[in-house]
């Protein structure tokens, strides 16, 4: 079958199409963001039965490009690049993670964590990278002139696309807010060899510089305003039922920065269900740091208007974001799924981290956003102790060792570290060893 799919224009009175081949982020007629839609007809044309068995049998094989879980959903994701121009590292299939400690501690028997950050380069961002960087390489080999890949980023995008672009052979350009991402997230795009442009400004100014670059075709802008990203990240969607053999969980909790990742799991789940693989929706939670959230004050009232803030420093510094580009996507999704948007304190993020990495995870401070929502949810009844309940961690912790050094050394301003840990100093002879263990070990 001939799959097929195009650039629309999310307003419903315009519509406007366009090959996913052109340059184009923004309809050229409303100038509104623009959204991958698929042809569902010659889709649906295959049986659930059909495509379950097709993409059972691709989990996680070697034949090319299929062992990656977002191009063995290539039909759904984007049909209209060959194979020898996919961009892949493998991305996707990452640990559903059964948080069954941390569930019991907070009053959940059916709690997991998605683990996006067990990834090439340590965050869910190679997942839209893997897609967006092919239909780079698929249109320079159409004969367009591309001289590079551009981005801004708070330090997880700009990994991604040195990685992808490193693996093509692509030149890329990342734009990053000086001295607020970490030193492990920085490093990434230099070790690439990309051309890393640090900037005096936040994220949102990065953002508007970034735009004003890729106005000219010869450089081919990578943030989630262009579409092609979501349609990576929405898989995570379709690995969670996966998955759970083909089972629905009851709410997805996902922290919200420019709000890409939120409409774009909402989409996932959409998909299958239009398709008929599953047969509910669940609930999408989305979570914002209490320092940047604006969607958070625009569902305080019903989303019946959306104002811009200025963000302020939080340790979730990869949603450091006041105007985010894809409000208007996250929305629809939040409306879609009977979503619900809270926000988290900063003393909030940080505790739970430290009460989530008691029990054997490892995260970042983003993932501390969504788990402390998560809390907040069960605590005023919202979600109930039965519930099967996924968190999206979006980042491997190793990429905030800083703030996990400071948060242990109870040195993070204005938090109080509840669950802080130490390392014990003893002199190396049997007897003082032997003292520090019974100290703090009960036999």
């Amino acid at each position: 079958m001939e799959f097929k799919a195009w650039f629309q224009c999310i307003n419903f009175e315009c519509q406007s199409k366009y090959e996913l081949t052109e340059i184009v982020y923004r309809c050229k007629l409303c100038g509104e963001l623009l959204e991958v839609q698929h042809d569902m007809a010659m889709l649906k044309k295959r049986s659930t039965e059909e495509w379950r068995g097709l993409f059972e049998g691709r989990y996680r094989r070697n034949e090319w490009p299929y062992g990656s879980s977002v191009w063995a959903k290539r039909e759904l994701v984007c049909p209209n690049i060959s194979d020898e121009n996919i961009v892949s590292t493998y991305e996707g299939g990452t640990n559903l993670f059964w948080a069954e400690r941390l569930g019991q501690g907070i009053g959940l028997d059916d709690l997991w964590v998605k683990q996006c950050g067990m990834a090439h380069t340590g965050s869910f961002k190679d997942l839209g990278m893997t897609v967006l960087v092919s239909m780079v390489k698929q249109i320079m080999a159409n004969g367009r002139k591309i001289k590079a890949v551009a981005c801004a980023s708070t330090g997880d995008t700009s990994a991604a696309l040195a990685a992808y672009c490193a693996v093509a052979g692509i030149p890329a350009i990342v734009f990053l807010p000086k001295d607020k991402v970490s030193l492990t997230q920085l490093i990434q795009p230099i070790t690439h060899g990309v051309l890393t442009i640090s900037l005096d400004t936040d994220f949102d100014g990065c953002m508007k510089l970034v735009q004003e670059v890729c106005q000219k075709d010869d450089i081919y802008l990578a943030n989630s305003m262009n579409s092609l990203r979501i349609e990576g990240q929405k898989t995570i969607s379709f690995e969670i039922i996966q998955q759970f053999n083909w089972e629905v969980p009851d709410f997805v909790i996902v922290p919200g920065g420019n709000l890409g990742n939120v409409s774009a799991i909402g989409k996932g789940f959409q998909m299958f269900h239009d398709l008929g693989l599953i047969d509910k929706l669940p609930r999408l939670v989305c979570a914002q740091a209490e320092r940047a959230d604006p969607l958070y004050r625009s569902f305080l009232n019903g989303f019946k208007t959306f104002e811009p803030v200025q963000a302020q420093t939080t340790l979730a510094s990869a949603i450091q974001i006041g105007d985010p580009v894809s409000y208007k996507k996250a929305i629809r999704a939040l409306k879609a799924f009977d979503g619900i948007v809270e926000n988290a304190s900063e003393a909030e993020l940080a505790n739970a981290v430290g009460r989530a990495n008691k029990t054997g995870l490892l995260c970042c401070p983003h993932t501390g956003v969504a788990l402390a929502v998560l809390e907040k949810l069960v605590d005023r009844g919202d979600i109930k102790k039965k519930d099967r309940v996924v968190v999206i961690s979006t980042a491997n912790g190793l990429k905030f060792t800083d703030f996990l050094f400071n948060y242990h050394k109870d040195q993070i301003k204005g938090v109080q570290s509840d669950f802080a840990f130490s390392p014990m100093e003893s002199a190396a002879n049997y007897e003082d060893v032997k003292k520090v263990i019974s100290d703090r070990i009960e036999v």
